[in-house]
């Protein structure tokens, strides 16, 4: 393709018109097809000529880049095969032509340049070609009289170059050789020199960023004691820069440090906790934010590091030096834990409560969260002071920041170490639950939500009737956010009954009494208008779900009423209006949820008692297969599964029509989860009809056949489709 050619087909396809569009495409493939060296010197060209006009170029840029990147593995691997086929000589004119774009005077030029030069270096430094490409790059940042903008974007090459490489390197495992020490050594070089406290802020914020991507494999450095205090040095001095943007990327460096090099830290904590607290205390945010992820990290180590040697402990072994938990955090604790409760006091008032953006109270919560679970009991008598000082607070931050530090302290401790505080909690979160302020609202909700996930037993008999009230008068009268924390209490409360062994013998549990009005409610906050905010319907339907598996026989009749008005329901849903995409989803997500409730309403009733619904169920079941939604799928087989079981031998007469749609289950390889469930169904139904499955089985052992085919199809179905033929096997003797 001719360099006129190549200028108007690249524009063209920017080109509105469709047809222009698809056409130029076609003619960019073809070129590539034709010959793959010939195109990357045109393309290289055209990025590279001075006064040609920048879209082009940046155009060219781009699919040159792209004709090197994939997101597909296989496909991935097969590009940079390609690349490596194109003889050395054109190879080299290409490399030379795209590094030298990057002393372009054109800003978007040159920075296209260093993505294209990033995704060739990636294929190439592994194995030690193209040696003139770190050269190059460093004689643009050191040298003198080159423009600051050359230095940047070989800075952003480096850095692309850097997050590439350990991306692919992640991606090979082992398979992909080292890079070596010369060329990290070279790297590191050139980003230090570039990070120097003497140059321009711009430039040591794309050197510092370069940092953060090469220190996943720069692991023989940081071992070298002397360059490890020289990059932490540098890292240390970018963090006083007067640019918010260096300081939060030399903050970004130090988290990739705790998280990669974890046992080289000792030397440097002293420095790392003045400077890190000094930057939560009183940085701007998006500083803090990275200062506050730094102890975050730490926590996360620390858990792993403990984790690994109680495992190790129990074989009877002991982790090796490197491996130890230092027990940073623990030691940090007196001077960390008001630092984080003062970020909580620092909620952003701007900011909607839907729209989960993420600020400092928000970063401080996680932090106190796993930094809880990493010294466990020791955290109580940091947190709970503040908590009990500041939970009714006049001013609305401080209540709700007493309220997230309980809750966020709630994970970590033993039922010893917190449940006195959790007893006495309950009283004053469920006042809470009517607080003027939105959002102290629904951290209450929240909190009490959390209480019962992880401390049901704490909450004492007597406030049971008042808890559980208190969060039912919440399903309907507030916020969609505050309502659907108060589903998510009502589910863990329920949750709390699973494997209750008394209410089979007593036939009831503590639930009871609130099965009916619990059910009915959470069936209105279904309907409401404004339902699918803040997941308030998912939230309503999971809570229904839950207290039908754990209802007490003493409710059945409860549970036989709600089944027809949940079969009503899946039927009525068909008519509901779709008018948009959004109305389309909406609606096929209800249907999905109402046939996880018949699901569950069917094994907790007999065979006697469903069986009068069954026709209506099953044909409501098939109506759903008719959809193209595969979660709607997934959960039509998975109920029909529920069904196949309880009426065993009667379920064969829905087979003829339900024949269809379970074949289109198991050959939709691409939604696996489909696959499986409808894999499942094939041997839940053998064991149900037995013999009478013979008619069918020749096209279900086909498609089983060609499930193990497949190459292409999740490994974890391949299991259960040999499992199968063990179902249909012995379903088929027993007839």
């Amino acid at each position: 393709m001719s360099a006129p050619d190549l200028t108007t087909t690249l524009l063209s396809c920017q080109n509105p018109d469709p047809t222009v569009r698809t056409a130029a495409e076609a003619a960019l493939a073809t070129a590539e097809q034709t010959n793959l060296a010939e195109f990357f010197v045109a393309l290289a060209n055209e990025l590279a000529t001075e006064g040609k006009d920048v879209t082009v170029r940046q155009l060219a840029g781009l699919h040159f880049k792209n004709l090197l990147v994939a997101k597909d593995d296989a496909l991935q691997a097969e590009k940079h095969n390609k690349w490596k086929a194109i003889p050395p000589e054109q190879r080299a004119v290409i490399k030379s032509t795209v590094i030298g774009a990057i002393r372009s005077p054109v800003p978007v030029a040159r920075h296209t340049s260093a993505q294209a030069c990033a995704e060739i270096a990636t294929i190439e430094l592994p194995y030690k070609e193209w040696p003139e490409f770190l050269n190059v790059l460093m004689e643009n940042v050191t040298g003198a009289g080159l423009d600051d903008g050359v230095k940047i974007s070989s800075l952003e090459c480096l850095g692309f170059t850097c997050e590439r490489i350990a991306f692919t390197l992640t991606l090979a495992g082992g398979d992909a050789p080292e890079i070596s020490p010369e060329i990290t050594d070279l790297m590191l070089t050139t980003i230090v020199d570039g990070i120097r406290a003497d140059r321009p802020d711009p430039i040591r914020f794309a050197a510092a960023k370069a940092l953060g991507n090469s220190l996943s494999f720069t692991r023989k450095n940081m071992e070298n004691e002397n360059e490890r205090n020289m990059i932490l040095k540098t890292i240390c001095d970018a963090t006083q820069s007067t640019d918010a943007r260096v300081r939060a990327a030399a903050y970004e460096c130090i988290v990739q440090i705790a998280f990669q090099y974890y046992d080289k830290l000792q030397a440097y904590m002293q420095t790392l906790f003045q400077l890190t607290f000094a930057t939560i205390r009183s940085d701007e945010e998006s500083v803090a934010l990275q200062a506050i992820e730094f102890w975050s990290t730490l926590a996360e180590e620390e858990m792993e590091l403990m984790d690994m040697a109680a495992e190790l402990a129990e074989a009877g072994q002991t982790p090796p030096a490197e491996s130890a938990c230092v027990g940073y955090v623990k030691a940090a604790l007196e001077h960390l834990c008001p630092l984080l409760t003062e970020t909580l006091t620092k909620q952003d008032e701007d900011v909607e409560i839907d729209d989960d953006q993420w600020n400092l109270s928000m970063s401080g919560a996680t932090c106190l969260t796993l930094v809880s679970n990493a010294v466990e009991d020791a955290i109580v008598p940091h947190i709970m002071p503040f908590v009990q000082q500041h939970i009714k607070n006049e001013n609305w931050r401080y209540r709700e920041a007493a309220t997230m530090a309980f809750s966020s302290i709630l994970e970590g401790p033993s039922d010893e170490g917190i449940g006195q505080f959790v007893n006495q909690s309950i009283p004053v979160l469920l006042e809470a639950l009517s607080d003027a302020n939105d959002l102290v609202k629904d951290t209450t909700a929240w909190t009490i939500g959390r209480i019962c996930d992880l401390h049901v037993r704490s909450i004492p008999e007597e406030t049971f009737p008042t808890l559980v009230n208190g969060l039912a008068g919440k399903l309907l009268s507030e916020t969609p956010r505050v309502s659907s924390q108060a589903c998510f209490g009502i589910h863990n409360l329920a949750a709390a009954f699973q494997n209750d062994n008394a209410a089979a013998t007593s036939g009831t549990n503590a639930l009871s009494p609130y099965m009916a009005t619990l059910l009915q409610t959470l069936l209105q906050v279904v309907d409401r208008e404004d339902a699918s905010e803040s997941n308030l319907r998912i939230g309503a339907f999971e809570a229904i779900s839950v207290l039908i598996q754990n209802a007490a026989p003493d409710v059945k009749d409860v549970l036989m009423q709600l089944l027809p008005a949940i079969i009503d329901r899946l039927g009525q849903s068909f008519n509901m209006p779709a008018l948009t995409n959004e109305d389309k989803e909406q609606k096929e997500g209800v249907q999905g949820l109402l046939c996880g409730l018949i699901q569950v309403i069917s094994i907790k009733v007999t065979k006697e008692e469903l069986m009068p619904y069954c026709d209506g169920i099953m044909t409501n079941f098939l109506q759903v297969l008719q959809t193209k939604n595969a979660t709607c799928h997934e959960e039509a087989l998975s109920a029909s599964s529920a069904i196949a079981n309880i009426l065993e031998g009667e379920f064969v007469k829905y087979m003829q029509a339900l024949q269809p749609f379970l074949m289109t289950g198991l050959r939709n390889f691409e939604a696996y989860q489909v696959c499986t469930v409808a894999v499942g169904l094939v041997g839940d139904i053998s064991r149900a009809i037995e013999g009478a499955m013979q008619p069918f089985c020749d096209e279900i052992m086909s498609a089983l056949m060609e499930a193990l085919q497949n190459s292409s199809l999740h490994r974890s179905v391949k299991p259960p489709v040999l499992s199968c033929f063990g179902d249909i096997a012995l379903a088929i003797g027993a007839g």
